[in-house]
C-alpha cells in the first residue's frame, strides 16, 4: 500500500509539473506573439508656409433676388419666357388678359377727347366773356377727371403685364396659360447671377481683424479642386447675442456662372503675414477629451528582433488650412507619423507600412491591394 501510494503521488506530481511547464510555455509564446501587426500609411512631419487665417462656412446668395407675383387679378393670356432662361430688364414675362381694360380704356380716351374739345371751346368763350369763370372751372375739372380715368386704366393694364425689374435668370415658372391669378400669387423667381454675395458669420473675437476690401477665398463641393475669391463689402455692426458672431458679406464675380445661389462654401479669410508652421494631415490626429495625440513610428526591440512600432505622442493643435492642421507643440520636423489606421493602434503595436494604398481624392478611388 505504501509503495502504491508513493507511486500514485509521483504520477500526480509528474503530471502537474508537465501541465505547469506546458501552460508556462504557452503563456510565454503568447507574450512573445502579442497583438497582430497593423497596416498603416505614414508621412514625415514637415513645415509649410501659412498665412494667418480664419476658417468659417458661408452661403452664396444672388446680389438681387425676387419672386415676381401678380399685382392684379386676371387670367394668364401669354407667357413670354422659358423656365431657366436669361431675361433683360423691363422685358414682359407674363401677360394677363386685358380685354375688359382695353375696352374701358377706349371709352375713357373718348371721354377725354370730348372733354378736351369742350375745354378749348369754353376757353374761347371765356376769353370773349361769353361764359362765367365757374363754367371754365367745370370744363377744366371734367378734362382732368377724364385724363385721370385714362391713366388709371393704363396703370391697371401695365400691372397686368408682369415684367422683370432687373436682368437675371428666371427660375421655374409657377403658372400656366389660362390659369386665373389673384393679386399676390407667385409667378416666377428671378435671380441676378453676376455678381453674387457670399454671406458668412465670424466669431466676435476676430472683429478687429476684419475690414472692408479684405480678400476672402472659398471653395464649393461641386468644384472641390478650384478656389474662388471675393472681397469683403459689408460688416454687420451688430454682434448676435445668441451666437456671439457677426455677419460679413463679400462680393463674388460670377461671369462664368459656375456658382449658384444657395451653395455651401468653405471660406478662408487671410488676416496676417505669411509664417512657417509645422503641420500634419488632419487624419493623423486622435481627438480625445484628455488630449489630442498622434502615433509616431519608431524602431522597437521584440523577441523576433527590431521592428517598426507605434508610440503615442500628445500634441497641441493650432489653426487648420485645407486638410492640414498646425501643430504648435509635441512634434519635430522629420518625425514619421501614422496618417491612417490610428484608431486601431496602441503603444508598441507592430506596424506594416504601405504608402502605396493611399487613395486619391476622386469619388470612387481604386486601391492597390498587392
Amino acid at each position: 500500500m505504501v509503495i502504491m501510494l508513493a507511486l500514485v503521488g509521483l504520477i500526480i506530481i509528474a503530471l502537474g509539473s508537465f501541465k505547469f511547464l506546458q501552460i508556462s510555455a504557452a503563456m510565454k509564446a503568447g507574450a512573445r506573439q502579442g497583438p497582430p501587426p497593423q497596416g498603416v500609411t505614414t508621412t514625415f512631419v514637415s513645415t509649410f508656409k501659412l498665412k494667418s487665417s480664419i476658417q468659417v462656412v458661408g452661403t452664396l446668395n444672388p446680389s438681387q433676388c425676387v419672386t415676381l407675383s401678380a399685382e392684379e387679378d386676371g387670367k394668364v393670356a401669354r407667357i413670354n419666357f422659358d423656365s431657366g432662361a436669361d431675361v433683360l430688364t423691363e422685358s414682359i414675362l407674363v401677360e394677363l388678359d386685358t380685354s375688359v381694360e382695353e375696352a374701358q380704356l377706349q371709352s375713357a380716351q373718348a371721354r377725354l377727347e370730348l372733354a378736351r374739345i369742350n375745354l378749348k371751346r369754353v376757353q374761347t368763350l371765356f376769353k370773349e366773356s361769353a361764359i362765367s369763370e365757374q363754367s371754365l372751372n367745370n370744363a377744366v375739372s371734367e378734362e382732368q377727371a377724364a385724363d385721370g380715368d385714362v391713366k388709371a386704366i393704363k396703370g391697371i393694364i401695365a400691372r397686368k403685364h408682369i415684367s422683370a425689374p432687373f436682368s437675371g435668370r428666371a427660375g421655374i415658372r409657377l403658372v400656366n396659360v389660362g390659369q386665373y391669378l389673384k393679386r399676390g400669387d407667385p409667378v416666377v423667381p428671378l435671380h441676378a447671377m453676376d455678381p453674387m454675395f457670399l454671406d458668412f458669420s465670424v466669431p466676435e473675437r476676430y472683429l478687429a481683424e476684419l475690414k472692408l476690401g479684405q480678400k476672402v477665398q472659398f471653395s464649393v463641393d461641386v468644384y472641390s479642386k478650384e478656389k474662388f475669391e471675393g472681397e469683403v463689402t459689408a460688416i454687420d455692426p451688430q454682434v448676435s447675442t445668441d451666437t456671439r458672431n457677426f455677419k460679413v458679406q463679400a462680393v463674388i464675380s460670377n461671369g462664368e456662372e459656375k456658382l449658384r445661389p444657395g451653395m455651401f462654401a468653405r471660406v478662408t479669410i487671410f488676416t496676417g503675414e505669411e509664417r512657417e508652421v509645422v503641420a500634419i494631415p488632419g487624419t493623423s490626429i486622435n481627438y480625445a477629451p484628455y488630449g489630442n495625440s498622434v502615433y509616431l513610428v519608431e524602431k522597437m526591440q521584440g523577441p523576433a528582433g527590431e521592428y517598426d512600432g507605434a508610440k503615442q505622442q500628445f500634441v497641441s493643435v493650432g489653426s487648420s488650412f485645407g486638410d492640414l492642421i498646425e501643430i504648435t507643440q509635441g512634434l519635430a520636423v522629420g518625425q514619421q507619423i501614422v496618417t491612417s489606421g490610428t484608431f486601431k493602434l496602441a503603444n508598441g503595436i507592430q506596424l506594416i507600412i504601405n504608402n502605396k494604398v493611399i487613395p486619391g481624392a476622386e469619388s470612387n478611388p481604386t486601391v492597390d491591394n498587392t
